[in-house]
């Protein structure tokens, strides 16, 4: 089994969410985006600047770290010598927003490394955000995601249906083309 927490970002985290944002859109959207759309897009919703004004509107973002098993060393602490210390790497995120609607919370990000997926995060992740969201009293869990996004399925799976489908105009020509995808908590 692996390790791993789920805990809320500081600002001080804010470069590890864009960082991981940049080193994930390519595989996840290269087939169905153009590179100049992945970078326009992370451009816009990734730069400092961005992330805070996301947080300024009432978006919370976790970071899902996972334990790192080779790096636990014994503690140079001669006063415990069988301490160890157990290292934790950021390999995913996730952001909602409590009442994006009336009852609804909505899940505006989820995304894990690639390496890291298909080990069930992604699923713990939503669980996460569901708890919060159930603990607040809230009766709709809400996402969009891309039509192509292959992530559907994965929502589906979850529980989730599509309720409508709709595009964005992001400026610069581009689309998001999304599926509105809800589930009943």
């Amino acid at each position: 089994m692996i390790d791993y927490r789920i805990l809320p970002v500081t600002p001080a985290e804010y470069e590890t969410i864009r960082q991981i944002a940049h080193n994930t859109w390519p595989d996840t959207f290269g087939d169905i985006l153009s590179g100049a759309q992945i970078d326009y897009m992370l451009g816009m919703m990734y730069s400092l600047e961005a992330i805070e004004a996301q947080v300024a509107k009432g978006h919370v973002f976790h970071l899902l770290l996972e334990r790192q098993s080779g790096n636990q060393q014994p503690s140079p602490n001669l006063q415990y010598p069988k301490a160890k210390t157990v290292r934790f790497k950021p390999v995913g995120y996730v952001s909602h927003q409590l009442d994006y609607l009336p009852g609804t919370t909505k899940i505006h990000k989820l995304y894990a490394l690639p390496s890291v997926q298909g080990r069930g995060y992604g699923k713990a992740m939503t669980h996460k955000i569901e708890t919060i969201a159930r603990a607040a009293g809230q009766q709709t869990l809400r996402l969009d995601v891309n039509y192509e996004n292959k992530a559907v399925g994965f929502y589906e799976y979850l529980g989730f249906e599509k309720v409508g489908r709709f595009d964005t105009d992001i400026g610069h020509g581009y689309l998001m083309e999304d599926w509105i995808m809800e589930k009943a908590l």
